[in-house]
């Protein structure tokens, strides 16, 4: 069963003494999140703050939509490089990796032989022959390593941290951080490579959120106190501050960005998830095209609206009978009710269908199936085409 009943959780508390953590890791930035109250959840092994005792969820939420918010990740980049890395990344992604140029991102999904989701992340090709993919939680090493036997080509854990930069801000404290000022060009899903304080750092121009934003690259070689030192005082006239998980999955909700594991896992393809524009039937084989050509087209993901919190797990109720479950829930600050997302039993059923939604204090509440996103359908905002800042009422 579900550790959370709605109403408690279990998060990962720094607290005195030693032992019972071996495999978890912390990122270079632990001790400056410490003074803030950080509570973690276990991402890829590794330690990634929930919320802080220092923000409310609603004031992080908040933080993000009016000014810049920061989160370290618990995304976990592998290195694929060599000859054949290429070769082996087309056969284990759905897109065609073929066409991705050097400096570029691609969102890629993995799926079984049978077309099940197995991960999501986002794959960075930093030469011909070099790749990063920072993935989502889940055990993405070792079933590259075991499709990779015949071929030149080396996986390996480069001990990379990910940390998203995200909101209306986020590039004007790029620019002011970056030694040599703002990328050009730097458009959305670009990689650049800028010097902060001296210290050469990846940068990408993606994150979790739909808000304008980028995320940069940790490496062992980095001074990492002093690099967050140069980035923090680059931030502060901006009024960028730390937030957790739990402010951004509000905004992740909205925007329509799923979870691995949660909103989709190996019993759901790419097509059940929304997630076909991502399958590159056209190209040569890869792990469960054949599954996925004889696969259902239809989406049964779908976007809710609700009187209250959706609770995880919790049925979406059609004329008296269940006609779902409930993936996400929060409530938005922003729309000022009840968001969430649902993996449907069958596909087919229209936004604005009413419907019943179990909710996180045990009732069932009226609402409404809707499409995703929820707002900013054209995805303006992240492009930097939409420059509205929202008013907190």
């Amino acid at each position: 069963m579900s550790s959370s009943d709605g109403s408690t959780r279990d998060l990962v508390t720094t607290m005195p003494g030693a032992g019972w953590d071996f495999g978890l890791t912390r990122h270079p930035y632990h001790e400056v999140e410490r003074p803030l109250g950080p509570h973690y959840c276990v991402y890829n092994r590794r330690l990634m703050a929930c919320c802080f005792d220092s923000l409310s969820t609603e004031d992080g939420y908040w933080q993000l939509r009016q000014k810049a918010a920061v989160l370290h990740t618990g995304e976990y980049p592998l290195q694929f490089e060599g000859p054949d890395a290429e070769r082996l990344l087309d056969k284990l992604f759905t897109k065609d990796i073929t066409r991705l140029k050097p400096g570029r991102c691609a969102y890629g999904l993995a799926c079984y032989e049978d077309g099940g989701l197995l991960v999501d992340g986002i794959l960075l090709r930093l030469g011909k022959d070099k790749f990063w993919y920072a993935q989502a939680d889940g055990d993405f090493y070792s079933w590259a390593r075991a499709h990779s036997s015949t071929m030149d080509v080396t996986i390996s854990d480069p001990r990379i941290f990910v940390s998203q930069v995200q909101g209306p801000d986020a590039l004007k404290i790029l620019d002011a951080a970056a030694d040599g000022g703002l990328p050009d060009p730097f458009g959305y899903f670009a990689i650049a490579t800028v010097k902060f304080g001296g210290q050469s750092v990846v940068v990408t121009r993606t994150g979790y959120t739909n808000e304008l934003g980028w995320e940069y690259y940790t490496e062992a070689h980095h001074d990492a106190e002093a690099l967050w030192a140069h980035l923090e005082k680059a931030g502060k006239p901006f009024g960028m501050r730390l937030f957790g998980l739990d402010s951004m999955h509000i905004r992740r909700i909205e925007a329509g960005i799923l979870n691995a594991g949660s909103d989709f896992d190996q019993s759901t393809t790419p097509y059940d998830a929304g997630l076909g524009i991502f399958v590159d039937m056209d190209k040569n084989d890869f792990i469960g095209k054949t599954a996925l050509q004889s696969a259902a087209k239809e989406t049964r993901l779908t976007g809710l609206l609700c009187e209250a919190e959706p609770h995880i797990g919790a049925a979406i109720v059609i004329d008296r009978k269940k006609a779902g479950k409930v993936t996400a829930g929060a409530i938005s600050p922003y729309l000022k009710q009840g968001i969430g997302i649902a993996l449907m039993d069958e596909a087919g059923h229209a936004a604005d269908t009413v419907v019943s939604i179990g909710c996180t204090d045990g009732n069932y509440y009226k609402g409404e199936l809707a499409s995703l996103p929820l707002y900013d359908k054209k995805g303006e905002i992240q492009r930097g085409k939409l420059i509205d800042i929202p008013d907190r009422a």
